[in-house]
């Protein structure tokens, strides 16, 4: 039996979490069902990509992602199903899905057509859950709906290269849940960039020209404790392999987080500067 995921914004108080895992209960009593987070910024497709991108992979190949933000049906906003990297999402087509196939092309899309079968306002419980139980079941995209080849793309969460000025023009995408901010900007990225050359990271006001690879990097002086270093600003390439501007040891009640102190927020502009090394002068021996 494959697992099921749900990423939704719906949050824990009202009853839509759990009218969504009884439906698939009924459907599928013996379903695996995870939840990746319905903490979601209500109809945050960015943050929604993000943390989809950097939890599907986790999954075993087979594994089917209901996700519900921003799921209403409209004619700009279509629900679809897709086959991507061995997994299947079911989700709508508001462009959540341009991070997670920036690199990988899917297999296969189909728009999904079952809505003149089921009327409803409540789309992930009514619709998702009967395409994600099918597909568990062995089921056919393309029995569920007609196949696509393209499906819609948000440019802003993909970062820009200005070749000319020898920049990476990002921005920040999440928020976590210590204040500290995730650009969309990969190690990857900055690596073919970059070639090895100095840099400068600016955020707002702020800036950086050294990149950690672990938080408690910046407490590198052994004649400081790690107290001494709370509230330290740093620049860092996360688990994820995406640039993030934190706070060491950042703690919202007390120190503060990167996003309150720095004065950074989400679609904020994050640039790198790559210095380029000034031309040799040469002088004539005569």
């Amino acid at each position: 039996m494959s697992f099921i995921t749900l990423t939704t914004d719906f949050g824990t108080k009202d009853h839509f979490v759990g009218a969504v895992k009884g439906a698939i209960y009924s459907e599928l009593s013996d379903a695996k069902i995870v939840d990746i987070t319905h903490e979601i910024s209500p109809f945050n497709i960015t943050e929604t990509a993000y943390i989809l991108k950097n939890s599907y992979k986790s999954f075993p190949d087979g594994t089917i992602h209901i996700v519900g933000v921003d799921s209403e049906l409209s004619e700009d906003n279509k629900h679809i199903a897709i086959e991507l990297d061995n997994h299947f999402f079911v989700c709508p087509d508001n462009g959540l899905i341009s991070m997670i196939a920036s690199e990988i092309q899917p297999t296969k899309i189909v728009e999904i057509n079952i809505h003149d079968r089921i009327e409803s306002s409540f789309p992930v419980l009514d619709v998702f859950v009967q395409v994600a139980c099918f597909i568990a079941r062995g089921g056919n995209l393309t029995v569920i709906g007609k196949e696509i080849f393209d499906f819609k793309k948000i440019i802003e969460i993909q970062p820009k290269v200005n070749q000319q000025q020898n920049q990476i023009i990002g921005g920040i995408v999440y928020i976590d849940n210590y204040g500290n901010v995730i650009t969309n900007i990969s190690h990857k990225m900055f690596k073919e960039i970059g070639k090895g050359r100095d840099f400068v990271v600016n955020a707002r006001n702020h800036s950086f020209s050294k990149i950690f690879t672990k938080y408690n990097e910046v407490a590198s002086n052994s004649s400081y404790t790690n107290q001494q270093y709370e509230g330290h600003k740093l620049a860092l390439f996360n688990s994820a392999g995406y640039l993030e501007i934190a706070i060491y040891r950042s703690n919202l009640d007390t120190v503060g987080g990167a996003s309150t102190l720095l004065g950074l927020g989400y679609r904020d502009s994050i640039i790198i500067d790559f210095i380029t090394e000034p031309k040799k002068e040469f002088t004539s021996l005569n």
